[in-house]
């Protein structure tokens, strides 16, 4: 019986030198693993693999050493457990993400929300090549966000609240930027400085600081044989749908016109960023 090599990738189960044998990628979203899931993958890899698991470098697990025999007994042990396999080839991969606010105290936004949302809408969508999102929770940059296809970083507009202000001067301490200055005992934000990183609203004690949470989006990142920085095209957003309809525009572009096995940066480079620029921002004006 033939053995459908693409098929078995599309669906997480990846060759390896050993004939006959996959390392099956599991769909884990933003590293996130409940322990029912994690007895499975257990009973997975005991059972039908070699006892081991490997953590990949984007938050995801691989079970090695599965027969070709067991693919079906495979799934269906993961499926008890409500774990099912991940992808890998042109297509959407794993939604990788921090912690985020719930977690961290150092995070501006919840990560693992919108990493969930973009992992429902896109995760396993056929593309020219492969195409990778991350999210991270602040400035910090725990997930590298300019490293991936459409990266994502949160933080935090801030604006100062007079009546509220202890003018203890925490804010100008933890401040990294120099946004924030006092002097005879007046606060002063030169926001045109900030960088919305949100540590001084999160470091204030008295509560001195409004803030709305938002999301710096960037394109075209890379950390391959080519390393490229993500670039930003969008100015700091405010809402998660603005988000959701970026992100859109950027698959229908790369799904439009991408040549297979081209990834999204060198797409822009042939294409042109202008013309990506011009359907992201239409995108983003709704």
């Amino acid at each position: 019986m033939a053995i459908d090599y693409a098929a078995l990738k599309k669906g997480g189960f990846m060759r390896q030198r050993q004939k006959g044998f996959f390392s099956l990628r599991l769909g884990v979203t933003g590293g996130k693993v409940t322990s029912e899931q994690l007895a499975a993958v257990i009973d997975t890899a005991n059972t039908y693999g070699k006892g081991y698991i490997h953590l990949t470098s984007r938050q995801g697990i691989e079970i090695p050493f599965i027969s070709v025999n067991d693919i079906e007994a495979v799934k269906e042990t993961l499926a008890k457990g409500g774990i099912a396999p991940g992808a890998s080839g042109p297509r959407v991969r794993t939604v990788t993400a921090c912690q985020g606010n719930k977690v961290c105290p150092n995070a501006c936004i919840d990560t693992e929300d919108i990493a969930q949302e973009i992992s429902r809408r896109y995760f396993g969508r056929d593309l020219p090549h492969k195409f990778k999102f991350g999210v991270t929770g602040c400035q910090n940059n725990c997930l590298k966000a300019e490293e991936n296809d459409l990266g994502i970083k949160g933080g935090l507009a801030v604006r100062w609240i007079e009546d509220k202000c202890t003018k203890c001067g925490v804010c100008v301490k933890t401040c990294r930027n120099g946004a924030i200055t006092i002097n005879d005992g007046k606060i002063t934000v030169d926001y045109g400085r900030c960088i919305n990183c949100g540590r001084c609203a999160l470091g204030c004690p008295a509560g001195a600081y409004e803030t709305t949470e938002g999301y710096f989006v960037y394109f075209g990142g890379l950390f391959g044989n080519t390393i490229n920085k993500g670039t930003p095209i969008v100015p700091f957003i405010t809402d998660k749908e603005t988000v959701l309809r970026v992100c859109d525009a950027a698959l229908e572009f790369f799904k439009e016109n991408a040549k297979p096995g081209e990834r999204f940066k060198f797409t822009a480079d042939r294409v042109g960023w202008d013309t990506l620029r011009e359907r992201i921002m239409l995108a983003y004006n709704g």
